[in-house]
């Protein structure tokens, strides 16, 4: 059986987008165009479909760490924030977008609220582990060693 762990999480993120513009509950907000990610940042993303990235990166993220907060999910999206000719320091992600995102993947039925955090449905896994399967199919037409895997 394939899963998130056995293909690039840049490649799943990525597909997994492309089938979140398909769903209902999962749109752009009318402010993400111009707001920052961060405390950390200087402009808002340049890609005009970054929510449905971060989105299915939130998605992602969910998965592969279980029950998972806001916090620490502001904390995974986070960087480094500059201040000048002081030290750096470590700043989290915008909290809005985490929670807006994940209000949209529980509305669409692919994450449910827990008494600690967030978990995957397991409709959000057949979501992933099918993507996935789909990436390495693909990749195994290039690859043919990679067909014992499927």
């Amino acid at each position: 059986m394939v899963t998130v762990y056995d293909v690039p999480p840049n490649k799943l993120v990525e597909d997994v987008s492309e089938k979140m513009k398909d769903m209902d509950n999962i749109k752009s907000p009318s402010w993400a165009q111009y707001v920052k990610t961060g405390i950390h940042k200087e402009k808002a993303p340049l890609d005009e479909e970054w929510w449905y990235k971060r989105v299915s990166a939130i998605l992602r993220s969910v998965y592969t760490q279980g029950p998972v907060g806001i916090s620490k999910l502001r904390g995974k999206y986070g960087g480094k924030q500059e201040r000048g000719a002081k030290p750096s320091r470590v700043a989290k992600g915008s909290g809005s977008i985490v929670r807006t995102a994940l209000k949209q993947l529980e509305d669409e039925g692919l994450v449910k609220k827990e008494k600690k955090g967030r978990s995957i449905t397991p409709e959000g896994q057949a979501l992933l582990d099918n993507t996935a399967y789909e990436i390495l199919k693909k990749m195994a037409e290039d690859d043919p060693e990679l067909t014992k895997y499927l």
